[in-house]
């Protein structure tokens, strides 16, 4: 049929990859460093994707290609969420969820204020699509939600310099070393770091951790952190 699709220009396209994370449909992925429509049926020609590349590599185009397939991007949605790979798809369709790189402080802060350090989005390990570009090349800091709560100096100490995922590893459904061996069997991460705490259970982000690693195939240099309830760093 005849219809209104995006085209990528491979000339211009960096490389990116916030075209494939802010396609809600999963119809681009990343090849041989390139963005590109890997399914039509996927594509709904609304462009979401447009805004997102800062090379403009992205415009519509009208011809033939194949009828946006509705019901296979739900059932592709429903099989990525239960795997744990992509957030589900009730949170597909949040702006929050969507990837942003944050390159300096904000020029606006009050005086006095501590500025955040941290330089990307979303944090929430579910949220986190496991092609975002700051994954690349990154020092990734995996860390239990509860630890930025009970240690004064999270920011300075352990956010600054590194990418950061969190989750908590008895609240969080399913199993976190699926979504965290995806990412780091799909990007080139220099190092983990691992911040927990030191209630039992939290050793679950711990071993998700480590199994992740192990599961990538990869040697990645890992470091474990425990943090007390009263905001000590314990190791």
């Amino acid at each position: 049929m005849l219809r209104q699709i995006i085209h990528i220009d491979q000339e211009k396209c960096s490389g990116c990859g916030l075209c494939a994370a802010a396609c809600h449909e999963g119809a681009i992925a990343m090849v041989d460093g390139k963005a590109r429509l890997l399914r039509e049926d996927y594509c709904d020609g609304l462009g979401d994707c447009l805004p997102a590349c800062p090379a403009e590599a992205i415009t519509f185009e009208t011809r033939e290609a194949p009828a946006y397939d509705a019901a296979a991007v739900a059932a592709a949605r429903i099989k990525a969420a239960s795997a744990g790979l992509t957030p589900d798809p009730a949170a597909s369709s949040c702006p929050g969820s969507r990837v942003q790189m944050m390159d300096s402080h904000p020029a606006d802060l009050p005086a006095g204020t501590v500025p955040s350090q941290l330089r990307q989005w979303p944090v929430q390990l579910k949220l986190a699509p496991v092609t975002a570009p700051y994954f690349q090349g990154a020092d990734l800091l995996v860390a239990a939600d509860c630890t930025a709560y009970a240690y004064g100096g999270f920011h300075g100490e352990f956010i600054r310099g590194r990418v950061v995922v969190i989750g908590c590893p008895k609240l969080d459904e399913g199993d976190q070393s699926e979504k965290l061996a995806a990412i780091l069997s799909r990007n080139e991460v220099k190092s983990v770091t691992v911040a927990r705490m030191e209630v039992p259970c939290c050793g679950g982000i711990e071993r998700a951790a480590k199994a992740a690693i192990e599961r990538s195939g990869k040697e990645i240099p890992l470091t474990v952190k425990v943090i007390s309830t009263d905001g000590r760093i314990l190791k």
